[in-house]
């Protein structure tokens, strides 16, 4: 009676292809060094990630962190087939995070995760991810790449990025210094960025049927490209500014909105005042609310209706900070004040 023949399964028969991924990373070695800040320390491929912070030109040094992804805005990406802007999203939507306390980015790690790897698509997301570690002048040092078989829809993966920031203690900002009568600085996001879409696509994608690929007047572009401009990165303007002019409190707009973002830096005693018509809303949102069929104060509720970051300061300090953000190339303007709050007062009031 004969041996019965026993079937070999690799891991590449499981659908896992650990020899492609290394391939991929090994060919953009060279644009992720680009990265490397002069404290990365070490070598690439390693376990872990080595970095070596220059703790001299700090009195009282506080690290900062946070770990965000790009959310359904990925959808819009599988659809369209585009993935370069993703990865400046990712970038983004931590490193204005790391932005809000003050503190300078150092370095980024990402986790891109798929069912079946795609060189190019892999390739393409990381080139962004690098892309947007330049704009925010920190490392892109580490990361990781998980092939899951049957785990994502064919076509589809997952980000999620993390970053670590540095700032010292005397120049924290954390809102504990906002007063009473000081401005409130926008500055013009770049459209949608990295929030709401979940609605966007239910209202304008599922309701009303709109293709990507259609040219939308008002917007001058494709629906698809309106969609997935990437989120501005703003550390840079903000740190120059930090340099030269007091700054009192910081707001990332992301998911929730003014209503929600702005009190995360007011003290209970204090509401800020948003004064509507002092910037551009551009014309994305008015699509969106006429198709989802919104109340203004909906729309503050869910996205950041043009302005991307608030910086709050003192009064003083409002034309040096404007003129220093224009200067830059960043269209800024006076939205608000902080006022004082009575007993039961919503702490964002719209006039």
């Amino acid at each position: 009676m004969g041996l019965a023949v026993v079937e070999k399964i690799t891991y590449k028969d499981a659908g896992v292809d650990t020899e492609l991924a290394d391939s991929v990373i090994k060919s953009l070695r060279d644009e992720l060094r680009t990265t490397f800040r002069s404290e990365v320390f070490g070598q690439m491929g390693g376990f872990s990630a080595l970095f070596r912070p220059n703790w001299r030109q700090y009195k009282s040094p506080i690290l900062v962190s946070t770990t965000d992804g790009v959310g359904t805005k990925l959808k819009i990406a599988f659809m369209t087939g585009i993935h370069d802007s993703v990865g400046l999203d990712l970038v983004a939507m931590n490193v204005n995070d790391i932005l809000v306390s003050g503190a300078e980015p150092l370095f980024f790690l990402d986790y891109f995760a798929t069912g079946k790897l795609d060189a190019h698509t892999m390739k393409t997301v990381v080139k962004g991810i690098a892309r947007g570690c330049l704009q925010a002048g920190c490392s892109l040092i580490g990361g990781e790449t998980a092939e899951m078989p049957d785990f994502y829809q064919p076509g589809e993966y997952d980000l999620a990025g993390f970053c670590v920031g540095m700032v010292d203690e005397a120049n924290l900002v954390n809102g504990t210094r906002v007063r009473e009568g000081d401005n409130l600085i926008g500055l013009a996001s770049s459209g949608l960025h990295s929030n709401g879409f979940s609605l966007v696509r239910k209202a304008l994608l599922e309701k009303k049927k709109y293709p990507l690929d259609r040219h939308i007047l008002e917007l001058g572009k494709s629906l698809g490209e309106e969609l997935l401009t990437p989120t501005a990165i703003y550390v840079k303007p903000i740190l120059k500014l930090m340099e030269k002019t007091p700054v009192n409190g910081m707001v990332h707009i992301t998911g929730g909105g003014f209503v929600d973002n702005i009190p995360r830096v007011l003290s209970e005693r204090l509401k800020a005042v948003v004064e509507l018509g002092t910037w551009k809303v551009p014309p994305i949102f008015g699509i969106i609310q006429h198709a989802a069929n919104l109340e203004n104060l909906e729309m503050f509720e869910t996205f950041n209706m043009g302005v991307g970051f608030i910086v709050i300061l003192g009064k003083e300090h409002t034309d040096r900070a404007l003129a220093l953000l224009n200067s830059q190339g960043i269209a800024a303007s006076i939205i608000g004040v902080i006022e004082p709050r009575s007993s039961g007062e919503e702490q964002v009031a719209f006039v």
